[in-house]
């Protein structure tokens, strides 16, 4: 075997398959050709080991704790810039000049407005609804509204497509918490940011106006940044899946939307807060611990651990901090966060948990910040699929760019019937 090539021999028979380089990261086998040399599919659950596709927006090094976007590391991001900055970041390759951040930022705000009869589209929901079926229907209704931004074939179509997605979202993500709630709408303001105008239009009643706190912004601004895409993921993959098929990108972010609703993927913030509540005070921590560690038990630690991640979440060092930072400011003093910073480092230095590297991720802190400010638990995955939305079109951007991609059509090992002869009913 050379230095760029991998040997497979199969039967006999041998070949050689090109070693790709990336910028950083592992190398991959190209193994495009693999069966029509030998006949065979990898297998590979899950695609853990699969490069599905090439990708120059996020890296991520799961075993030192790296994630970055374009080359500009998580942390300094969610410290110094905004959603808005990550935004055209993600969308056009570099850190935007004052200007194009302040046109860019003015584009956004102009299509923040949904068509009105989607009013009347909530409306077919149940009160009772949950607010991410609300968001699935409605996002891949907005196709059937804005019919002149889904030809996939036209760049300026698909520039215009992804400012209405990623404008919208907090306005159609409003909308949905209004309804289950049984308030009004709220329209959008242009003279408010973007995180700024989403609050407002979640927490504005006729009654009485909302003044987003500068602290709440900056808290939500930082979440919306740490959650806006992370590489190849379960819903990620689902947009390129959908969108390799020429669907409209509507249609895809609905698609990615549906995929994010797993309680997997992206309930797992819900998922570490009710487990802090179920612990309740920090004196019952080492009992909850016990049960972590004991096999036989079916309590799980929550919010620790994570599918790339062998080292602490880059992220959660922002969302511990921005925690005591709301929590301060709204002079809440919240036992789940006592519960929360106690186990976290009773985790980080037990030798158990260090042992298999199960690290605080950042759903650990984050359902916490969001449930100070007032959001529903049912609310966090819409929180989160308002994020991802700009991770999910600038991925969806560069696959419909690419032109090594092809329709997705994953292979199988098969192990049903083989062949057999079908037996008139009256004779089975």
């Amino acid at each position: 075997m050379s230095d760029n090539t991998a040997n497979l021999t199969v039967g006999g028979d041998s070949k050689d398959y090109a070693i790709m380089d990336g910028t950083v990261g592992p190398q991959v086998i190209d193994v495009r050709k693999l069966y029509a040399n030998t006949g065979m599919f990898t297998y590979d659950p899950g695609f853990t080991s699969t490069a599905s596709c090439e990708s120059g927006l996020t890296y991520i090094d799961g075993d030192e704790g790296v994630l970055l976007h374009r080359g500009y590391p998580i942390g300094q991001l969610a410290e110094e810039s905004s959603f808005m900055e990550v935004c055209y970041l993600l969308l056009n390759g570099e850190l935007p000049s004052k200007k194009e951040l302040a046109d860019f930022t003015n584009t956004i705000t102009r299509h923040t407005m949904v068509h009105e009869q989607l009013s009347a589209f909530f409306r077919g929901f149940r009160r009772d609804a949950h607010p991410m079926a609300i968001m699935v229907g409605v996002v891949g209704a907005l196709s059937a509204f804005y019919h002149d931004s889904t030809d996939i074939n036209d760049p300026e179509q698909r520039r215009i497509a992804s400012h209405r997605l990623i404008a919208k979202m907090p306005t159609i993500a409003a909308m949905a918490y209004k309804y289950s709630v049984g308030q009004p709408f709220v329209y959008p303001r242009n003279d408010l940011s973007y995180t700024a105008n989403f609050l407002r239009m979640t927490f504005s009643v006729p009654a009485e106006d909302y003044i987003p706190d500068p602290v709440i912004v900056d808290a939500m601004d930082k979440i919306f940044i740490l959650h806006a895409d992370h590489e190849q993921n379960a819903s990620t993959s689902t947009v390129r899946l959908a969108g390799s098929s020429g669907a409209n990108p509507f249609a895809c972010i609905a698609a990615g939307i549906a995929c994010l609703w797993g309680p997997a993927h992206g309930g797992a913030n819900e998922a570490a807060l009710n487990m802090l509540r179920e612990i309740g005070t920090v004196d019952r921590i080492p009992e909850y611990i016990a049960r972590a560690k004991n096999k036989d038990d079916p309590f799980r630690l929550m919010g620790f651990g994570h599918r790339v991640y062998k080292n602490y979440d880059p992220r959660a060092t922002v969302m511990q901090k921005t925690a005591k930072d709301v929590l301060e400011k709204l002079g809440v003093n919240d036992p789940v966060f006592d519960v929360a910073k106690e186990l976290e480092q009773i985790a980080l230095n037990d030798p158990y948990f260090v042992e298999k590297k199960l690290y605080p991720n950042v759903d650990f802190y984050s359902g916490v910040i969001l449930s100070a400010i007032g959001f529903p638990t049912e609310m966090f995955t819409v929180l989160f699929a308002l994020a991802r939305t700009v991770g999910w079109v600038a991925q969806w951007n560069e696959m419909i760019s690419d032109p090594a991609q092809k329709i997705g059509r994953p292979r199988q090992l098969y192990t049903g019937p083989t062949q057999r002869d079908y037996v008139p009913v009256d004779k089975r």
